[in-house]
C-alpha cells in the first residue's frame, strides 16, 4: 500500500494540466450528449470503453444520424489515425510493462506527451507510474463527462455552438505547432491541403481525402520536417 501511495503522489503532479483540460472538455461532451437525448450511462460507457475525446464528440453526430457502418469506421480511422504514428515511438517503452494492454488502450495525446517527456521520480516504480498517469488521465475525462451529462439533464442549456469546443482545441494545438518553429511545415501542409480538399470535394466529402493528402505530404516531407526540428 505504501508503494502505491508513493507512486500516486509521484504521478499526480504531472497530470494536473490534463486534469484541468479533460474535466472542462469532458463537461462539454457530457452536456452535448445529454442534450441529444442520451442518459449519463451512455457518457460513462463511452468514456470507459471508447476514451477518445475528439471521436466521442463525432459519435454524438453519428448516434443522431442514420447509421452507416462504413462511414463510421472510416471516420474513426481518420480522426484517430494520428495515434498510429506516435504510438510507434512507445513500442520500446511498453514492451516489458506489466499493464501493457491498458497502457495501449489509454494512450492519448496528453498521456503520450507526459510519458515521453518525463522520467519517473527516483524511487517510483516505472510500471506503476505509467499505469497511474494513464489511469488518472482517463479518470479525469470520465469525471468531466459525468458532470456534464448530469448537469445536462438537470439544468437547461443552450448547446448551440458547444460542439465548437473540439475545433477550438485543435486551433490551440495548431497555434502551438506554429509557434514551435519545427512544427510549421506540418501545420502549413495541414491547413493548405485541407483547403484544397474542401474546394475539390465540398463540405460533405473533404475530410478523408484531406487526411490522405496530409499523410502523403508528411511522408514525403519527413526529411525537411526532422531537419527543422533539429535546428
Amino acid at each position: 500500500m505504501k508503494k502505491l501511495v508513493y507512486n500516486i503522489k509521484a504521478a499526480f503532479p504531472y497530470t494536473v494540466p490534463v486534469l484541468v483540460g479533460y474535466v472542462f472538455l469532458g463537461i462539454a461532451f457530457g452536456v452535448l450528449l445529454s442534450q441529444s437525448g442520451y442518459s449519463p450511462a451512455w457518457a460513462l460507457g463511452m468514456s470507459c470503453f471508447i476514451f477518445a475525446g475528439s471521436m466521442q464528440f463525432v459519435c454524438v453526430d453519428l448516434l443522431c444520424s442514420p447509421f452507416s457502418p462504413v462511414s463510421a469506421a472510416l471516420m474513426a480511422l481518420m480522426v484517430n489515425a494520428r495515434h498510429s504514428f506516435y504510438a510507434l515511438s512507445m513500442l520500446d517503452r511498453y514492451r516489458e510493462r506489466r499493464f501493457r494492454p491498458y497502457l495501449i488502450f489509454g494512450l492519448t495525446d496528453e498521456t503520450y506527451s507526459i510519458l515521453c517527456s518525463t522520467e519517473p521520480p527516483e524511487g517510483a516504480d516505472r510500471d506503476l507510474f505509467y499505469f497511474l498517469v494513464t489511469a488518472m488521465d482517463q479518470l479525469y475525462w470520465i469525471t468531466g463527462t459525468m458532470i456534464g451529462a448530469a448537469a445536462g439533464r438537470l439544468l437547461p442549456f443552450d448547446t448551440e455552438g458547444i460542439d465548437f469546443v473540439m475545433t477550438a482545441l485543435f486551433i490551440v494545438i495548431f497555434v502551438g505547432q506554429w509557434e514551435d518553429g519545427g512544427g510549421r511545415v506540418p501545420a502549413a501542409a495541414g491547413v493548405g491541403l485541407t483547403v484544397v480538399s474542401l474546394l475539390i470535394f465540398g463540405r460533405e466529402g473533404f475530410l478523408i481525402p484531406a487526411m490522405l493528402m496530409i499523410l502523403l505530404a508528411l511522408t514525403l516531407l519527413r526529411g525537411p520536417i526532422e531537419r527543422g526540428k533539429a535546428q
